[in-house]
């Protein structure tokens, strides 16, 4: 006898079969719309500017406490997700980053952090702040313990970081139940941060969650609950709503997704390295020194897929070499012009056409679309390949592929299998 599925109990099944898996949205923070006065084009020209010590801690052999890049949480050009910490859950716009293991959030009282939206830990009947003797103090490089001379109480684990540069917090290691999206992480360890010194604005208002390789990050912690996989889809820099998504665990994750190799570097078990063999632009392979694209967990040499870092920047002979063939292709007759980070901007009204740009890797080319390789300016006709050298001020090998080359394509790590994946979907 035939079973016959109703269309209402095949509704049943499909919503049963998605509901397991965590989506959770993301949108740039650049929201609301900015003034009238400010433009795109200006905001990610002031945003690179964060970078050299993105790069910077991108390029540090040994595992420590991360640097991000970022602004004002809400006016940068870094991105957030949702999510709620404590119990009863209070929400926060946390920014989303795939270089960093660590999570941390200004907590009250800090009257030096940049945000009036403090997690109020009091108001929470889950959180415990964890002693110097706890195993997670060392990862966080808190204080060790002091003898106590008034009995066997351990004190609280304390650290103190550095942030965007020329920012550092000092923070309690503490423990609270964590939700995203459905899912709730009893006992997530992060840095309840009391104190700034320097400049605040550079750090996300709001608070940092970590999506990166090592022990501390959300992938560790989570256990088998994510069974060691998540995506995102970061919307383009233009979206002022929560359009995008983190997906976390495997379930849900695109089938047709073309993958590379994760290579794992021991000295920076946070990042995600890929092994990128190449660039080409349009059908011109660049010519570049041999071992330029060479994978060395000793020195930190190779690539590195980010979310926190802005623009995608290569080491020298790399860079040369595109920009040159990138120039050549395009052949403005006015001639080419720098703008901060940007050295190859040029006038649209010239231009009737741009090459593609291709990042080879093993196993996969990815054909970078149009606006994700050039940046415009809206008060102008002007246009800069959005890609930049490494800055001078950083002694570093890493290249990095960068937010605004992975915006609207489904980024999925899959720790696990070991290995990367890359599927154009439009996510604004």
């Amino acid at each position: 006898m035939a079973f016959l599925f109703s269309p209402f109990l095949s509704l049943l099944l499909l919503l049963f079969s998605t509901a397991i898996a965590a989506d959770i949205p993301i949108f740039h923070s650049k929201a609301p719309p900015p003034p009238a006065s400010s433009s795109l084009f200006d905001s990610v020209l002031a945003a690179a500017h964060t970078d050299p010590a993105r790069l910077a801690f991108l390029s540090q052999k040994a595992t420590s406490v991360p640097i991000a890049s970022g602004q004002q949480l809400l006016q940068s050009n870094s991105y957030v997700l949702r999510a709620r910490l404590g119990s009863p859950g209070q929400l926060l716009l946390l920014v989303l980053d795939t270089g960093s293991d660590a999570a941390w959030v200004p907590c009250s009282p800090c009257s030096s952090c940049p945000s009036s939206n403090l997690f109020l830990a009091s108001n929470s009947t889950t959180y415990s702040s964890l002693p110097c003797s706890s195993s997670w103090c060392p990862m966080f490089q808190g204080q060790p313990c002091a003898a106590s001379p008034t009995g066997p109480t351990p004190s609280p684990c304390t650290y103190n970081s550095g942030y965007g540069g020329d920012s550092t917090f000092a923070a309690t290691l503490s423990q609270d139940s964590l939700r995203l999206a459905l899912d709730v992480i009893p006992n997530y360890a992060f840095g309840c941060v009391n104190a700034v010194t320097g400049s605040a604005t550079s750090l996300p208002k709001q608070g940092l969650l970590g999506l990166g390789g090592g022990p501390m990050s959300l992938l560790s912690q989570a256990g088998s609950l994510y069974k060691g996989v998540f995506s995102y889809c970061l919307p383009s820099f233009r979206s002022y709503y929560f359009s995008g998504s983190l997906r976390l665990g495997p379930v849900g994750q695109p089938r047709s997704i073309r993958t590379t190799p994760l290579l794992h570097n021991p000295h920076r078990p946070s990042l995600y390295y890929v092994n990128q063999t190449g660039i080409s632009v349009g059908r011109v392979r660049l010519a570049v020194p041999p071992g330029s694209f060479g994978f060395d967990p000793a020195t930190g040499a190779g690539t590195v897929v980010d979310s926190g870092t802005v623009i995608t920047r290569f080491v020298s002979p790399i860079y040369s070499a595109l920009r040159d063939e990138f120039r050549r292709q395009v052949n403005a007759s006015g001639g080419y012009s720098a703008l901060g980070a940007f050295d190859t901007c040029f006038s649209t009204d010239e231009v009737s056409r741009t090459p593609p740009v291709t990042l080879h890797f093993e196993g996969l080319d990815l054909v970078l679309p149009v606006e994700n390789t050039l940046i415009h300016s809206s008060a102008r006709p002007l246009a800069c390949l959005a890609m930049a050298e490494e800055p001078g001020n950083v002694n570093s090998v890493v290249n990095v592929i960068a937010s605004l080359q992975q915006q609207n394509m489904r980024v999925m790590i899959d720790v696990a299998n070991g290995r990367v994946g890359f599927a154009r979907e439009v996510c604004n």
